[in-house]
């Protein structure tokens, strides 16, 4: 790993997130901690998220519950109240980055109110979008009003940073009008520090000709539409194909997963795993994963890339996913394995049903082959975020939309 750029020591940073369980929240704070800065983050915390204890400085915003918009809403008010509990880290802090548009309001009003108290400028503002939520593409009243709050955080925020540039070129650029500084900073796997922590990389025997082949579903487990694919598909082909199904389980965004498990012998679900200790095993029992989220299709699900496509990769895992997306465009571009025209159980087990045993053995071979700075996050993947404190390598991918996408 490169070595932190020594002018970074001791940067202060103030972070706002959305569940202090998040895991790529937890990385994303152990990369800017990795580069030497001093991060203190102020975060919600999310019903149902397990429980966490940072081993970084943590200002407590409360609780907020799954698919509450109105107490988000009353949360906001309360959030900034609790965050002024550490004014003085958010008054010292050199950039503050503010992890989705709830937490970017946020952390606009308790900067100012910090600021204030403090007689200082206030810090640069970094808004990290993660998804495009359907409230910021709808057409009636509630969609203008989040857009319009969004664009006043755009107007204030010294950047904006994306994990796909899917996400500029179909809606801030078109939708918001945005044509302000950008960073596309992917959301690739985080292994940690220590390089003995890495988990092997699997490498396992190739299927024999009758054996059933696997498909997996790994990771955060939400999409109803994506599991309902996966048992038809399972109904479809028999004991030719065995779903396994592992990860975190959003039960408030699934109907009756349980019971749709239990009543197919081929599909198997294997519960959550260790973080990142686990991914090998999770990845190693699958011939190749579905990749593609389905969960806001037309908008959201169709312009993000997806953390799976590259723990899957690094695991040597081909994926799948749906031809006209980000995520299955990246995955043909780069050769990171199939993809279909339609959701269709039919599509996916004529595909399938075309897939040998030596060709999946070629394809891991492949993917195990290539470098893991491909698929895995280094700290100094995260330096764009310090821009607006620090000046950023040239080789930094720090870019204009207008000019890149």
């Amino acid at each position: 790993m490169s070595p932190a750029p020594s002018d970074l020591a001791g940067l202060p940073v103030a972070v706002f997130g959305i569940d202090l369980a998040e895991p790529a929240q937890i990385r994303r704070i152990r990369s800017l901690i990795a580069l030497g800065c001093d991060v203190t983050s102020f975060c919600q915390r999310r019903e149902g998220s397990p429980e966490f204890t940072p081993d970084w400085r943590n200002i407590d915003l409360g609780l907020v519950r799954h698919g509450d918009i109105r107490g988000r809403v009353r949360a906001a008010a309360r959030s900034v109240r609790l965050a002024l509990a550490g004014w003085r880290q958010l008054a010292d802090a050199q950039v503050i980055i503010a992890r989705n548009l709830d937490m970017a309001l946020i952390a606009l009003a308790a900067r100012r109110l910090a600021s204030l108290r403090a007689g200082k400028r206030p810090a640069p503002l970094v808004y990290e979008c993660l998804d495009i939520h359907d409230l910021m593409t709808r057409p009636g009243r509630a969609g203008q009003i989040m857009r319009r709050a969004e664009r006043h955080v755009l107007a204030q925020a010294e950047l904006l940073v994306v994990s796909s540039p899917g996400f500029i070129r179909e809606y801030f650029a078109p939708m918001q009008g945005y044509d302000g500084p950008v960073a596309v900073v992917e959301n690739k796997l985080w292994l940690g520090l220590d390089p003995a922590s890495r988990p092997a990389r699997p490498q396992p025997e190739p299927r024999t000709a009758n054996a059933p082949l696997t498909l997996g579903l790994v990771g955060s487990i939400r999409c109803q539409a994506s599991v309902d694919l996966l048992t038809q598909t399972a109904d479809l082909m028999g004991d030719r194909l065995r779903v396994r199904i592992s990860g975190a389980l959003h039960e408030h965004a699934l109907t009756g997963f349980h019971q749709a498990v239990a009543a197919r012998p081929n599909v198997e679900w294997t519960g959550p795993y260790a973080y990142p200790q686990g991914l090998a095993g999770a990845y190693a029992g699958c011939d190749l994963v579905w990749a593609q989220d389905m969960w806001q299709r037309g908008t959201n699900s169709d312009w993000l890339l997806p953390n799976r496509i590259y723990e899957a990769s690094w695991c040597g895992c081909p994926s799948v996913a749906l031809k006209a997306t980000e995520t299955g465009r990246r995955i043909t571009a780069d050769g990171l394995g199939h993809v279909i025209d339609t959701p269709r159980p039919e599509d996916l087990a004529a595909l399938l049903s075309r897939l040998t045993p030596a060709a999946l053995a070629e394809e891991r071979a492949a993917l195990l082959s290539r470098p893991a700075a491909e698929f895995v996050q280094a700290a100094r993947d995260v330096l764009p975020f310090l821009a607006p404190a620090r000046p950023v390598p040239p080789t930094t991918p720090l870019a204009h939309p207008r000019l890149s996408h």
